[in-house]
């Protein structure tokens, strides 16, 4: 979608005359939505500048302009294309504008910078970053700039910038792989930026090449195809075995269903965890991208997200593949089967409304079922851990009913974590009196479950396995106030009397669960949820405690910072019941959480020893009925003629 477009004549023409911000807003208005005023004021004053820039003979009166062409599938907006031909070869510039007057460069993570937003400095993408990923976008996703060969050539124009002689922070070698794809151009370098579009628009092409890109079809390109095929080709972790395959191919077959009828199609698969859910997703992922259909990864939570992309993404620079991985509230405005597939994976943490303020859309589960023609939910409801968690599988057929959408329920009981064993987790589910289970004495043979009395001791063991492989990590329940994001010498949890302190994970919560050094830090529901590690210490708070024979929860221990149980306050006074039933549930279900990601073993430290002593009585029952349950074993072994007749 193009906001504004126009020859370039007609452009030079509407800034002159001081109609091209009231026809952009018209436009803008009635295509996307209301503007601000600080949109506004960036377009009157930008559009100056590129008036200059363009106000030459050299560059051909019809070639195209466009302002404000919104990638498909995408929030993105591409501020400026210039479009024509360089000898015999179609051409569109991308020009990303920004009015940075100051920039500070950000050591340690790529490509980002630091620059005045909103009245406050913060960190952002480098403009030339910006500018190479929007082109990157539209070459992956767009069928006819694939097709033509269309060459785009991406630039940013920071006009009210001025570059520093020495050690200038926009154009730092830190940026240089961005700089070479895009050139940075600032204050003063308007022949520059003339030159560089001169270069590659000759000839004109009367906006046709827009005309054309508006209306291409969307496909991954083949070699987002074959690069995902192979980054996944011989990864173990994503092999599937077993019943993850017979959902694999029921998906598949799903997906064909709906691209040949056009009957909008569901797939729910209910799984607890360590099921292989996620494995499954980012399988279909890949495969139906390799089969030419638009598909995205979907969670609330950033941190599976990312995680797997930062884990697919190979030789490719991030931002290739992160267009694949979206948050749950991307399909508000989405149209009905814009999408080929979505595959929406920790299904049960999806919410009602969308946005930074809960104020956008309707429901994200009818939203996703809407946008797309296939849509995959994987799910477990035990997993629910925020107050605003609402996805239920009767949820889910509510609204593809409503849709009139074709739904299809599978299951996955199959353990890949926790040693394979789903006795440790009716074990568990015992313990934490979530249900009773036939399991209250027993929960595997092999897992490694320990309980720690002192917090120091638990970490020097997490942190001597991490060495291993970097899978082993710290996780706590939200009972500590996550207060510095930055400081990593500012102990958040705090438990004095064993002179134990630990930062809460700082500004890395998105890769937290595979960067290097975050072992150093503790991880709470938000960052470790839909992940798995070998070894999980789990550190459990004052809102999980034992008291007259009963496991107990208080919602009031809870950190004031976390948001997980916003609103119960207010659900007290008016529906007390339910407030305490709901808190109950998610304390519990936090805690099941963070104790079923390691796959090899879970140890434990409770701040109430009386806890700790049931945790102590529970596991001596394990071990006393799984001694018997070997001396058994043995007996059958060595006589083996007798047990036979029965």
């Amino acid at each position: 979608m193009i906001v504004y477009e126009a020859t370039k004549q007609d452009f030079l023409q509407d800034v002159f005359t001081d109609e091209l911000v009231n026809s952009i807003c018209s436009s803008f208005n009635e295509k996307i939505g209301k503007v601000n005023e600080a949109e506004i004021r960036s377009w009157d004053n930008s559009m100056q500048y590129m008036y200059r820039v363009l106000h030459d003979d050299s560059i051909p009166d019809d070639s195209g302009v466009a302002i404000e062409f919104r990638i498909p599938y995408t929030s993105k907006r591409v501020d400026f294309l210039i479009s024509g031909r360089n000898d015999s070869q179609d051409s569109v510039v991308i020009v990303e504008l920004k009015q940075w007057g100051e920039v500070e460069k950000v050591e340690g993570k790529e490509a980002i910078v630091k620059t005045l937003i909103n009245r406050g400095i913060r960190e952002t993408a480098h403009p030339s970053y910006q500018a190479w990923s929007y082109a990157a976008l539209i070459e992956d996703y767009n069928q006819v700039v694939q097709d033509r060969n269309i060459q785009l050539r991406p630039c940013a124009y920071a006009h009210n910038y001025i570059r520093q002689e020495k050690n200038d922070q926009l154009t730092d070698p830190i940026y240089q792989y961005y700089l070479d794809k895009a050139p940075v151009f600032s204050k003063g370098d308007a022949p520059k930026l003339r030159e560089f579009i001169k270069k590659y628009i000759k000839y004109g092409d009367n906006k046709e090449l827009l005309y054309d890109i508006e209306r291409g079809r969307i496909r991954p390109s083949k070699s987002l195809q074959d690069s995902l095929g192979q980054m996944l080709k011989g990864n173990q972790e994503f092999i599937m075995i077993d019943e993850q395959k017979v959902v694999y191919e029921e998906a598949i077959t799903l997906a064909k269903k709906a691209a040949a009828t056009g009957r909008k199609q569901v797939l729910v698969v209910n799984g607890g965890p360590g099921t292989g859910k996620s494995v499954l997703a980012i399988n279909l992922l890949v495969e139906m991208t390799r089969m030419g259909l638009v598909a995205q990864y979907v969670t609330k939570n950033s941190a599976p997200r990312n995680v797997y992309a930062t884990k697919l993404k190979g030789d490719f620079r991030k931002t290739r593949i992160d267009n694949l991985f979206k948050g749950s509230g991307s399909y508000t405005q989405s149209k009905t089967d814009e999408i080929d597939a979505l595959i929406v994976d920790e299904a049960h943490r999806l919410n009602e409304k969308s946005g930074l303020f809960q104020n956008l859309g309707e429901n994200q589960i009818k939203e996703i079922i809407n946008a797309s023609k296939f849509s995959i939910f994987f799910i477990d409801e035990n997993q629910r851990v925020t107050l605003k968690d609402v996805g239920s599988i009767n949820l889910i057929n509510y609204f593809s009913n409503s849709l009139e959408a074709e739904v299809t329920q599978m299951e996955l009981t199959s353990q890949f974590r926790c040693d394979g064993s789903d006795a440790y987790l009716a074990w568990l589910d015992d313990v934490l009196e979530i249900r009773e289970t036939a399991n209250s004495h027993f929960y595997g043979l092999d897992y490694d479950f320990r309980i720690y009395d002192d917090p120091n001791t638990l970490f020097e063991e997490i942190v001597r396995l991490n060495h291993r492989s970097n899978k082993s990590r710290l996780v706590s329940g939200y009972c500590w106030n996550w207060e510095n994001k930055n400081d990593s010498e500012h102990k958040d949890i705090t438990i004095p009397e064993h002179k134990f302190g630990i930062s809460w994970n700082l500004g890395n919560t998105e890769t937290w669960a595979i960067d290097e050094q975050s072992v150093q830090q503790a991880g709470c529901i938000h960052t470790c949820q839909g992940l798995e590690f070998d070894y999980v210490g789990v550190i459990i708070g004052d809102d999980l405690t034992f008291s007259n024979g009963q496991v107990m929860t208080d919602y009031t221990k809870r950190a004031k910072t976390d948001q997980s149980l916003r609103g119960i306050k207010k659900m007290m006074k008016t529906e007390p019941d339910r407030a305490f039933r709901v808190a109950d549930e998610i304390i519990r279900n936090t805690y099941r959480t963070l104790m079923t990601r390691g796959q090899k073993g879970c140890f434990i430290y409770c701040t109430d020893s009386s806890l700790a002593s049931y945790f102590k009585e529970r596991l001596e029952r394990t071990r006393v009925y799984s001694n018997s349950m070997k001396t058994e074993m043995l007996r059958i072994a060595e006589n083996p003629t007798h047990y036979n007749k029965w």
